[in-house]
């Protein structure tokens, strides 16, 4: 069988291998391609294996995302793969990706300073192919909550105190979660998102992000983002992507002044509730960072009673003398922030 890698395809074709496709995930879809792309600072490209008759036969879809421009690119490139590699479950699709990973790694302008597969799904099956072009597995983990069971079994899966929290909190009915319907609104909910990873002292993706995603994506009913206030006021915010049976939570925030309220917990409750009322399977979390790291993020999503997962993620690094600077560099610039 013959092999070709493309690095566009038929929109028709791209979306009848997703629906076919049971790991396929928002990240793979045209949409968020296009959303992605449209950001401030980032650059999807597209690199698929088709056979003879151009079935899809393997999907990867880098974007490359520059936090400084000019000289500091090099330093500050990265290529992320969202929704990780895809391929046919035959045999053919790991010889599909083996031949597209090749073609990937023969470029010549390699500007970025590694390139990560974020996997969202067990990828055990393909982690030979992975190894052999030198994308290293590394642990990371991640909660699911299943949701195709009643309300009350979720609720009951809830750790005690978040179970109290939200039972008081909806009783007293302080907190009021609306959603952002019209792209004008995204400013007051990105200032909560600003306030978040200030706090962390973590970039954060620029409000460009969030209005592509908006303009794509919530036409489609691909995304929510939801808003929880307090006496009027913006407490707490979240994204969440949409796609078949499954929602993924992306970004969340909050203003630490309203905690007292718990409109975080809140937020999570109201995704989850939504999820099992309007039948969706799964809530991806997101991530929970590494197994050998304390994260605070973990304990929260934790609370919630889903299943620890840890399908990792695989890093092929390009420039290992320039990462070594770019690490030096972020560490001392974040002694500033």
């Amino acid at each position: 069988m013959k092999f070709t890698v493309v690095r566009t395809l038929n929109k028709e074709s791209w979306h009848k291998f997703l629906i076919e496709h049971p790991n396929a995930n928002i990240f793979h879809t045209p949409e968020m391609f296009e959303a992605l792309n449209r950001a401030h600072g980032y650059q999807s490209t597209l690199w698929a294996t088709v056979n003879d008759q151009g079935t899809i036969l393997a999907l990867f879809i880098p974007v490359q995302i520059t936090l400084k421009k000019g000289i500091l690119s090099h330093f500050t490139t990265r290529s992320v793969v969202y929704g990780s590699v895809l391929c046919s479950p035959r045999d053919e699709g790991e010889r599909a990706l083996d031949y597209l990973l090749r073609d990937y790694l023969n470029q010549d302008n390699h500007n970025s300073l590694f390139t990560e597969l974020r996997n969202l799904c067990d990828l055990t099956t393909v982690l030979p192919v992975l190894d052999k072009w030198g994308f290293v597995y590394e642990g990371h983990l991640n909660y699911l909550n299943y949701l195709n069971c009643p309300l009350d079994k979720i609720m009951s899966n809830l750790s005690r105190s978040t179970r109290q929290k939200i039972s008081r909190e909806l009783r007293r009915d302080r907190v009021s979660i609306s959603e952002i319907n019209k792209r004008n609104q995204l400013t007051e909910w990105y200032t909560l998102l600003q306030k978040t990873y200030a706090v962390a002292k973590v970039s954060l993706a620029g409000i460009s992000l969030f209005e592509a995603a908006f303009d794509i994506l919530y036409p489609r009913g691909m995304i929510k983002f939801l808003l929880a206030r307090v006496d009027g006021i913006g407490a707490a915010c979240s994204v969440e992507l949409i796609y078949k049976d499954a929602i993924y939570g992306w970004y969340g925030g909050m203003d630490r002044n309203f905690s007292y309220y718990h409109p975080t917990e809140m937020l999570t409750w109201h995704i989850l509730k939504w999820g099992v009322e309007n039948g969706y399977r799964v809530y991806d979390f997101g991530g929970a960072g590494k197994p050998d790291e304390e994260y605070g993020v973990r304990d929260f999503k934790a609370k919630f009673g889903g299943t620890l997962v840890n399908y990792g993620r695989n890093i092929r690094i390009h420039h290992p003398l320039r990462l070594k600077l770019s690490k030096s560099g972020y560490a001392v610039y974040r002694r500033f922030l």
